[in-house]
Formats: C-alpha cells, structure tokens, sequence
C-alpha cells in the first residue's frame, strides 16, 4: 500500500471511490444525490488545495483518501458550499434532497423553541486545520486509515498549523473510537444534526481536536 499525495490523474477514481467509501456509517449519504455531495466535501479540496489531498493506493487502485485543509479560515466554510450546491444542482426540486432539507428544517425550528444548539461549523485559532478522511471496504484493516491521517498531521505540522480539527457523529461509535485512537479528544458540545438520521433515530455533531 501506498500513501501519497492526489493527482489530477486521480480525480475520477476519486469521485468515483467518494460514492461507494463509508458504506454502512451515519453520513454514508447526506441526502442521497452523491454529485452534489461530492461538490461540498470532495470537489473544493481537489480544486483549491489539492496539496492536502492524500490518497491511499492498493494494486494500482484508490482505496481511500483524505481531504484536508492547512487553514479553515482561507478555505471556503461548509454553509457557504452547501448553499451553492443547493443552486447549483436545483436540490430543493430533487424528492431525496428536498425531503432532507424540509426534515432539517423542522429539526432546526424543534431545536430552537427547545434552546437546543444544532451542528454548525467549528472555528477556534488553536486548531485550524480540518480533514475529512474515507476508506472503502478493501481499505479497512490495512492500516490506510492510520497512514492518511499522520500523513495529513505531518503536512499540516510542516505548514506550522497549531492544531487540527474533524466533525464526526456521536453515534457513528467506530470512527469516534478510530478519532480517539489517533490522538483526537472530543471538544464542546454534541448539537443535533438537522436533517440526517441513521437507523431511525437524529444524530449528534462530535467535533475532535488534536494540537500539533
């Protein structure tokens, strides 16, 4: 196995692994439309800093990646995406998204006449950069997920980042585990995630920090 840095050469086996990585997690699909999925989480990190994109290599074939970022703060946040997507793809028009984005909405409206927080972007100077990391299943039990992840905390060190961040679930328990195991300690609060269930049942935002 290989860790090594993206390609533009990667970009459609990456999409193409983006689809089918983090099967059986809580956030395997946010709405059920993966292109405009891929725009928010994938599509940014390979167009604006490809740099802190790695990608684990098995036989000549992508079997996970991560998609980082040095500085949040230069990067452009999650809402900011996820409101493109949403005109770009005409998503409140698409049943899946729509049901998503209306169930969201009701959470949110429950949450506030509750004065309970919901998810939200996490931005503190301590811990600038953020990953996301995806692993298929020929992936898992490698030691790729390992290897992304120092690769990643190496680079972001060497660009004189403090600290890292990463925003999982509560209830997506193997990847806390996983977080924890790699030097990750949970930070704050665990609001609800509008929209997003898993199993029947909401979902909580665990936000994890690590210093450099």
């Amino acid at each position: 196995m290989e860790i090594r840095g993206f390609t533009e050469s990667d970009r459609d086996e990456l999409r193409v692994l983006a689809r089918r990585a983090g099967a059986g997690a809580p956030t395997e699909s946010l709405w059920g439309h993966p292109e405009s999925e891929a725009a928010i989480y994938l599509d940014p990190y390979m167009d604006l800093e490809p740099r802190s994109l790695f990608v684990a290599v098995r036989d000549g074939a992508l079997i996970g990646y991560l998609a980082g970022c040095v500085d949040s703060a230069a990067f452009p946040g999650e809402d900011q995406r996820i409101d493109e997507a949403i005109r770009r793809y005409r998503l409140i028009f698409r049943r899946g998204p729509a049901a998503f984005f209306g169930r969201a909405a009701l959470d949110t409206v429950g949450a506030k006449l509750r004065r309970l927080p919901t998810a939200g972007e996490f931005t503190d100077p301590r811990w600038p950069s953020h990953l996301h990391i995806n692993v298929a299943d020929e992936g898992r039990g490698t030691g790729a997920a390992d290897a992304l992840i120092s690769r990643f905390l190496e680079h972001a060190a060497a660009a004189g980042s403090p600290g890292c961040h990463l925003q999982t679930v509560v209830e997506n328990t193997r990847a806390v585990r996983f977080f924890e195991r790699m030097g990750f300690a949970a930070h704050g609060a665990e609001p609800l995630v509008p929209g997003l269930r898993y199993r029947g049942g909401r979902v909580h935002q665990r936000t994890m920090v690590r210093a450099l």
